[in-house]
């Protein structure tokens, strides 16, 4: 008759396995006997006048009767004068011509902006002052149209 095929290891997982799957099926009894099914009105949630959740229903006598018609709606459009400049400034602190590629620093924000040779009005060199667009690029913001400040 040979020996069994089942290792000491392969023994020990099966019955803790066998152990783990007991204790949730008891966990499983316990919560089905404690646990008590909610109602409907367990569940309702109110908000107050101070926009707080709470469990307790509007008070009827706080109630107050809004005309629909006083209400005002109004949508605030973007102005022109209202809309920030487009046009940034900053300075280029990196650029390799032979790479085509460089950075500007921007004035306002010490933001690195991405710079390629292909959005360059002018050329430029490194600390040259510059005023530029900046657009999303692929991995970040990039500079375009950008050409060197005169004052």
């Amino acid at each position: 008759m040979g020996r069994s095929q089942e290792t000491f290891g392969k023994k020990e997982v099966r019955t803790r396995k066998e152990k783990k799957r007991k204790e949730k099926e008891q966990k499983r009894a316990r919560k089905k006997n404690e646990g008590k099914k909610g109602s409907f009105n367990d569940m309702i949630a109110y908000v107050n006048e101070f926009g707080v959740i709470t469990s307790t229903p509007p008070d009827p006598d706080k109630k107050s009767v809004v005309d629909a018609e006083s209400i005002e709606l109004t949508v605030n459009k973007n102005s022109p004068e209202n809309a920030p400049d487009p046009v940034k400034k900053g300075v280029v602190t990196f650029f390799n011509n032979s790479k085509g590629f460089g950075f500007i620093v921007d004035k306002d924000s010490n933001q690195r902006i991405f710079v390629h040779a292909n959005s360059l009005q002018e050329p430029v060199r490194e600390n040259d002052i510059v005023t530029y667009e900046i657009v999303k690029g692929v991995k970040g913001p990039s500079a375009i149209k950008v050409r060197l400040f005169k004052e």
